[in-house]
Order: structure tokens, then sequence, then C-alpha cells
């Protein structure tokens, strides 16, 4: 049995919007951390961990290989 072609995508697509979301949560405890008047590292660590998350995910997605139907 073979999935259909748009399922062959939805893995790739799975994991950029995964990506999108820790780029946003990444976002905002940089802002948390900035409105905190930077008074902890902690928020700036997270940031810059949920960053490199974005970044891998975002080349796992690409790098992905395809599933021709």
């Amino acid at each position: 049995m073979t999935d259909p072609p748009h399922a062959a995508h939805r893995g790739r697509l799975g994991l950029y919007a995964l990506a999108f979301v820790a780029v946003l949560a990444a976002g905002a405890a940089l802002v948390t951390a900035s409105l905190d008047s930077l008074q902890n590292t902690r928020l700036l660590w997270i940031s810059a961990g949920l960053s490199y998350l974005a970044m891998v995910l975002a080349v796992l997605s690409l790098l992905l290989p395809r599933r021709e139907g």
C-alpha cells in the first residue's frame, strides 16, 4: 500500500512548522527577558536554545528525503 503523493510532504512541512513555532517561542522568550531588563540570563539561554532548535528543524525539513508517489 502506498501513501498518497501529498502525504509524502506532510512530514517535511510538519518539521518546518515546528521550526516556525520554535522561532516564535524564542522571540517571546527574548521579549520577556528584555522586559525584565535582562536581570536573569536564563531566558536569554532559552531563547538561544530555541533558535538553535529552529535552525536544526528547518535544515532537517530540507534534508528529509522526498518520497515520490
